[in-house]
């Protein structure tokens, strides 16, 4: 069967209960929703008339991008690259659907401190909002151009056995992490997402976990929704359950109908995970005690193959993997470990030298967290532009050389 819905067909939209209020075609992409899910071979055919943003909207906009020009305490690429063209050219653009100009940039405006400061509520943001994702997608990404296009998928499968041990003795690293984000082909992206998307993609994984074999990856999936105090107690003790977003996060929408549509799947070891619809829909996740890297990538190819051969995942032809933020794309792999550093961390250099390996720093308890006793969280900065191995040799390295340091430092 074929259904098709004209240019002509009534859409009936309403707005979301918001403090800004943007109008999104939430009914209409539940029905559609379902329908595909429940029928995927038949073929879905959507046409719909052009939208703009309200002038409420726009107008947020405009007090967003004053707000940022007159903040002299800002430094964020939102600031740097939301120049008045780019206003005017966006303000008014929607994408299919609903996403706005305000919907790319309210997280960043209402956080001043933000280092970037924007997220794609849908895939199509990344080409309607070009003028603003691609300059900051290049700062960030090591000078990726628009005119650049992310390699083919190398996820290193014949590189493992080089990835040695970076510290044999366990003197410096304490864990070691391998992640990549995804997202579900089909679906869009924070705040666009329904309560019934959230509850769809939930189920769908539900099934993919059920159907685990593999005794290295076999495990139990933990729904967030009706959590019992018990298991709720267990998975904070192994820092494993996320909380509802943060402020960046509640600023961008992406914590509506929490905890709904959200869970946690680990394997029996406790070195395999996926998160669902924490800020993406899936963050795969390989770690393991020490820094036996070879390992830990081995672990996560297996579990990433897995799902994605019953989960097709959304892939642009020129960004490669997408997500709801610009800094996490192409790859999407962070590859990072706890490392002990207490000399060199106490130098002044040391962020420079980090950066200059192409290293970012956190804290131990993730992004704007600090440190503790010398330790940091050491990982790839880059994500775009070089190849999933590559992504996780950056890390290696430049992990490697640190140790040496730390081990010269006087």
């Amino acid at each position: 069967a074929r259904f098709s819905f004209s240019e002509s067909a009534r859409v009936v939209t309403f707005s979301r209960q918001f403090p800004r209020h943007i109008g999104y075609i939430r009914s209409f992409n539940e029905q559609i929703t379902s329908i595909t899910a429940s029928a995927p071979r038949r073929s879905i055919r959507l046409f719909t008339t052009k939208m703009t943003a309200s002038p409420e909207v726009q107008k947020s906009v405009e007090e967003i991008f004053t707000k940022l020009q007159g903040a002299s305490d800002c430094n964020s690429l939102l600031k740097k690259h939301l120049t008045k063209d780019v206003v005017a050219k966006n303000k008014s653009k929607r994408t299919r659907l609903g996403a706005t100009l305000l919907d790319v940039i309210q997280s960043g405006g209402e956080n001043l401190d933000s280092g970037v400061g924007i997220y794609a509520p849908d895939a199509e943001s990344y080409t309607l909002f070009a003028d603003l994702f691609n300059p900051v997608i290049e700062e960030y990404h090591n000078g990726f151009k628009a005119t650049d296009t992310q390699p083919a998928m190398d996820l290193g499968e014949k590189n493992v056995g080089e990835l040695a041990d970076l510290d044999p003795e366990g003197k410096f690293i304490v864990s070691t992490r391998i992640r990549c984000g995804r997202s579900l082909q089909g679906y869009p992206f924070n705040p666009c997402l329904s309560e019934t998307n959230y509850k769809m993609m939930e189920s769908r994984m539900k099934e993919i976990f059920s159907g685990i074999t593999d005794p290295e990856l076999k495990g139990t999936y933990y729904p967030l929704t009706g959590m019992d105090e018990e298991t709720k107690k267990k998975l904070i003790a192994d820092h494993f359950l996320f909380k509802e977003g943060d402020r960046f996060l509640k600023a961008a929408n992406a914590n509506r109908y929490w905890p709904n549509g959200r869970g946690i799947f680990h394997n029996e070891k406790k070195t395999f995970l996926v998160w669902v619809n924490e800020e993406d829909h899936l963050r795969i996740i390989s770690m393991q005690n020490g820094g036996n890297v070879g390992e830990v990538l081995g672990r996560l190819i297996k579990g990433l193959n897995l799902v994605a051969a019953k989960a097709p995942f959304a892939r642009h032809p020129r960004l490669g993997w997408l997500t709801f933020c610009p800094t996490n794309l192409g790859t999407t792999v962070r590859a990072s470990v706890h490392i002990k550093l207490p000399k060199i961390s106490a130098k002044d250099d040391f962020k420079k030298i980090c950066s200059d390996m192409k290293l970012q720093i956190r804290g131990i308890h993730g992004e704007h967290s600090e440190s503790k006793e010398g330790i940091y969280d050491i990982s790839n900065k880059q994500r775009l532009g070089l190849t999933e191995y590559q992504a996780v040799r950056q890390m290696y390295d430049g992990v490697k050389k640190l140790i040496e340091l730390e081990k010269a430092a006087a």
